[in-house]
């Protein structure tokens, strides 16, 4: 898609509700859309919108190895709730063994290279296998979530994947997930209520004390500039 369309189209939904961003875009592409959801607050928000827009629309997960047990279990109550099956991919096997046997069980302590090999053969690798035969991929990022997300826009060109990504809750505040997810009753994972806003792979994140950024609690042993997994690399 050329950079003109997608400035129109943000122009199109710069005060547009997430639902009528998502209702255009599902309509628009059908089977050629997807919700990459990683469990967290605001992709609940979304499962929760997509499934009631058209139930049909494909979401995917990505499963680590690492998770924490309540993600999984949020998994189960997410797709009971819903009546909704929930594609989950894996990493590699023969991967992830031939890098954790040569680094080290923990690698990603050790140095940022040794964190993102871990993120690209967990994480990104398998994202690429789920993005097969897609057009557009729908996300729950938003600005003000950390320093590397604050200048992202509704409809964005991801140049790594060359796909169309949307984020329609890209100008919501945290209180709005919340209020949201209140509101609709929809699951959510059982450790954000003990201090972890933001969550990923279990030996990766940490709960956050009171004063500290929503990412915080994210690779927290790195600087905030390079507390990315690749997945939404800019």
């Amino acid at each position: 898609m050329k950079s003109e369309e997608i400035e129109k189209l943000n122009e199109q939904f710069s005060s547009a509700s997430a639902q009528e961003i998502l209702t255009y875009f599902i309509e628009r592409f059908g089977n050629k859309i997807a919700l990459a959801s990683s469990l967290g607050a605001e992709d609940q928000v979304l499962t929760e919108m997509v499934v009631a827009i058209e139930p049909k629309t494909d979401i995917f997960t990505l499963d680590t190895g690492r998770l924490f047990p309540e993600t999984y279990d949020l998994i189960d109550r997410t797709s009971r709730k819903y009546k909704k099956n929930i594609s989950v991919y894996f990493p590699k096997k023969k991967k992830v063994q031939k890098m954790v046997n040569t680094k080290g069980i923990n690698l990603f302590f050790e140095s940022v290279d040794n964190r993102k090999e871990c993120c690209f053969n967990r994480k990104i690798e398998p994202l690429q296998r789920a993005f097969k035969g897609l057009d557009v991929w729908i996300c729950g990022l938003r600005a003000s979530q950390s320093v590397t997300r604050k200048d992202i826009d509704v409809v964005e060109w991801d140049a790594n994947n060359n796909l169309l990504k949307i984020n329609p809750l890209a100008s919501w505040t945290e209180e709005q997930v919340w209020a949201y997810i209140n509101e609709k009753s929809i699951p959510y994972n059982t450790l954000h209520d003990k201090g972890y806003p933001s969550i990923g792979c279990q030996p990766c994140t940490r709960a956050i004390e009171k004063d500290e950024d929503v990412r915080a609690g994210r690779w927290w042993w790195e600087n905030p500039e390079s507390k990315e997994c690749g997945l939404h690399k800019r």
